[in-house]
């Protein structure tokens, strides 16, 4: 009796039909069957990972190195002989919105309806979670096309006009939700693997993002793990450097002692802090009301995966974000 497939061999079987849609959707005239989204079981991974082991990451020696020509093929710059200092193709625009730990990269799906034309994209250090964001990303691109292609052939899609709208189609996920049309077709987000608390500024010009988000960290409880929290004194100094004067530090957590943490490594100083100046002088707090009015904290309460699990188990969800300061004028 055959054994049944494991795992590795689902996943392996998922991204050659996946690649075979693409290689079809490219061909003119050739009818792509339905695209089906990746499945989360075969691509699932321990939620922990050592922070400071050795992954064996590839990151470019600077920002100005970093090919992002691959992750953004709709954005790149027509003039060719534009490329980065590796010899990548430039890009029309920098990205700009960072999710750290995106997971299976609900936040960014979520998000990328809502800013088409910013370009975003998820850190990840586990490989087989990466892969899942990758191909999802893929899939739902590849759908876009094919509903665009439909309305433009007139078979369905929305299509609009002076004088009628057409019906658009409706395609499922692997949970039921169905796809339509959407700006920017997802041609926006991205997933890379990459070390964040090791190599942000490799990835990254100083001001160069404009919102971070931290979704769910790993809150590491016990006392002799703090080290790899993803929020920490000389981690949000990287975070400043980062994100330009007036950009966004989104967080959320179902721990509320980690959201006392997140608070006290962003806002709390005593006195000696504020006698000698730190970090913390380049954050402060949005206000209830600046919550409410930010479309980005609805998304990221409600459109991840760990935001939609502890919605199922009734749980406390703790969201803080703060507003990057400007520079202090340095005393000569």
């Amino acid at each position: 009796m055959a054994t049944p497939p494991s795992k590795r061999q689902k996943r392996e079987e998922y991204r050659r039909n996946l690649q075979n849609q693409y290689d079809a959707h490219q061909t003119p005239n050739v009818e792509v069957a339905e695209i089906k989204m990746p499945q989360k079981r075969f691509f699932r991974q321990r939620a922990h990972a050592n922070p400071f082991s050795d992954h064996h990451l590839d990151y470019p020696i600077s920002p100005a190195h970093m090919d992002w020509s691959s992750h953004y093929p709709a954005f790149l710059d027509p003039d060719t002989s534009k490329t980065t200092l590796g010899g990548a193709r430039k890009l029309l625009k920098d990205v700009e919105v960072v999710d750290i730990g995106c997971g299976f990269g609900g936040l960014l799906v979520g998000l990328a309806p809502l800013l088409p034309e910013t370009l975003m994209v998820g850190m990840e250090i586990r490989i087989s979670v990466l892969e899942y964001v990758t191909s999802r990303i893929h899939a739902l691109r590849m759908q876009q096309q094919k509903l665009k292609n439909a309305a433009i052939a007139g078979t369905g899609a929305t299509s609009q006009d002076s004088n009628n709208t057409v019906e658009q189609p409706a395609i499922e996920d692997e949970v039921g939700n169905t796809t339509a049309v959407v700006p920017g077709n997802y041609e926006n987000i991205s997933g890379i693997r990459a070390n964040t608390m090791k190599f942000l500024p490799n990835f990254f010009d100083q001001h160069q993002l404009s919102k971070i988000f931290v979704c769910f960290p790993d809150p590491h409880f016990k006392a002799r793990k703090h080290k790899a929290r993803i929020i920490s004194e000389s981690l949000n100094a990287e975070y400043a450097y980062a994100l330009r004067p007036g950009g966004l530090m989104y967080t959320i957590t179902d721990v509320e002692e980690y959201h006392h943490w997140v608070l006290r490594h962003f806002e709390y100083q005593s006195e000696e802090e504020k006698d000698r100046g730190g970090v913390k002088d380049l954050w402060e707090r949005l206000t209830d009301e600046e919550l409410a009015a930010d479309p980005c904290v609805h998304v990221m309460s409600v459109e991840t995966e760990e935001s939609k699990k502890v919605s199922r188990n009734n749980g406390n969800k703790y969201v803080a974000v703060f507003r990057r300061k400007a520079d202090p004028e340095w005393s000569t």
